[in-house]
C-alpha cells in the first residue's frame, strides 16, 4: 500500500516503477482512500498503542494506492525493497530511503507474512479487479 504522504508528494509512478523493476508483478491495483472506520480495522493490532489515533488520522488524510504483488519470496523480498520503518535507518536506495519522511510518515506498508498478505489483499480487494 502507498500511503497518503507518498501519494500527496507525487510518489506513486517512481514507487511503481521500483517494484516492477525489482520483478514483482501487479496483479490488482485501485486508488482510494480509507474511511476512519477502514484504517481503524486495517491497523487494529496497533488500537492499544499510543500512536494509534495518530495512525488512523494519518492514514485517512488523503488517498492511498492498494496492491497486491506477486514473486517468488514476495514478502521477504518486499520487505527489503521497501527498507526499515524508520527512513534514516533504511538502507540506501530502499523506497523508503528514497521517499519517506519519516517514521510516522513512511510512505508505504508491506505485508510482514503470507498470512498477513493474504489478509490485507482480502481487506482491500474482494477479487482480482485492477483498477
Amino acid at each position: 500500500m502507498i500511503k497518503p504522504d507518498a501519494v500527496e508528494n507525487g510518489y506513486i509512478g517512481a514507487i511503481l516503477e521500483k517494484i516492477t523493476a525489482a520483478g514483482f508483478k501487479i496483479v490488482a491495483m485501485k486508488y482510494t482512500q480509507l474511511s476512519r472506520r477502514d484504517a481503524g480495522e486495517f491497523y487494529a493490532i496497533h488500537k492499544e498503542r499510543p500512536f494509534f489515533g495518530e495512525l488512523v488520522d494519518f492514514m485517512t488524510r488523503g488517498p492511498i494506492v492498494a496492491a497486491i504483488l506477486e514473486k517468488d519470496n514476495a514478502v521477504d523480498d518486499f520487505r527489503a525493497l521497501i527498507g526499515a520503518t524508520n527512513p534514516a535507518d533504511a538502507a540506501e536506495g530502499t523506497i523508503r530511503k528514497l521517499y519517506a519522511a519519516s517514521i510516522g510518515e513512511n510512505a508505504i506498508h508491506g505485508s510482514d507474512s503470507d498470512e498477513n498478505a493474504a489478509i490485507e489483499g482480502a481487506f482491500h480487494f474482494s477479487g482480482r479487479e485492477i483498477f
